[in-house]
């Protein structure tokens, strides 16, 4: 597979953005692990494997066990996830998957049970970034 473009030569500034979301998201005061497996889970959704492949090897580098990432398509039947996680994780597909009704109330008072209103917006946009780094790999063809 050829790639298509390529952001980071064709349009560095938006790149660089991008690349300043990423760190503000970093520093932001969710736990790593979280963060870690929310781009991976969005990146799986989206079928994105440039992005799955890179993000497992950082979550790896960090120390997140290679079990929890084998099975972190299966999340919802795993005990390897806790509840945190698993919201987490739910917060994510919902957000990755908006086509249709929108976000269920449910799903919103499930998330917001779990993690703080500062919580849940670092995590809202961790997924909204994912989500665009996902759009940009798959267009664009990036090689696993």
């Amino acid at each position: 597979m050829t790639m298509r473009f390529n952001v980071a030569k064709d349009t560095p500034q938006l790149y660089s953005a991008l690349l300043a979301l990423n760190m503000a998201v970093a520093e932001a005061e969710v736990e790593p692990r979280l963060i870690h497996l929310i781009k991976i889970r969005v990146s799986q959704v989206n079928g994105c494997a440039f992005c799955v492949g890179m993000h497992v090897k950082e979550a790896m580098d960090d120390g997140v066990e290679e079990n929890v990432l084998h099975l972190l398509p299966v999340w919802q039947e795993s005990s390897l996830f806790n509840a945190r996680e698993k919201t987490a994780l739910s917060w994510a597909e919902t957000l990755t998957m908006l086509a249709g009704p929108g976000v269920p109330d449910a799903a919103f008072g499930a998330a917001r049970a779990e993690f703080s209103e500062q919580e849940l917006a670092v995590l809202t946009v961790a997924v909204g970034t994912m989500n665009l780094w996902n759009r940009i790999g798959v267009g664009a063809q990036m090689p696993a």
